[in-house]
């Protein structure tokens, strides 16, 4: 999936009326996703987004492991919005990265996941 592409279904997909808006959740998503993958997993995902949306889930140097509610935290915190708004724009961009990489990374992902944000994710 090309990069336009990717952010116009996250628009599409969250309700967003500009770009920028469903660039920077999907921007922090893909930031706080990162955070939470290891083993190279975040590398592995990257590779098969583009460049410019990749380069977001290898930014992190300090990896950890946490659940879904601090997941929603990190987002919204790095949106600088409320929990359940973040909760939401969250959804709507994990949602176009599951169309977005194969199926044999989607399940490398959600096996590294607790099963709170398995099923978040599902």
């Amino acid at each position: 999936m090309k990069y336009d592409q990717f952010i116009k279904e996250v628009q599409m997909k969250i309700g967003f009326g500009s770009k920028d808006a469903a660039l920077i959740a999907t921007k922090a998503t893909l930031e706080t996703l990162g955070e939470r993958l290891f083993n190279g997993e975040e590398k592995d995902v990257a590779a098969q987004l583009p460049r410019e949306l990749g380069q977001y889930l290898n930014k992190v140097a300090d990896r950890r492991t946490f659940g879904l509610d601090e997941f929603v935290q990190r987002v919204a915190f790095r949106e600088g919005t409320d929990p359940n708004v973040a909760r939401s724009h969250a959804k709507g961009v994990i949602g176009v990265l599951h169309k977005a990489v194969s199926d044999g990374e989607w399940d490398d992902i959600l096996s590294q996941l607790p099963p709170d944000m398995k099923q978040f994710f599902a």
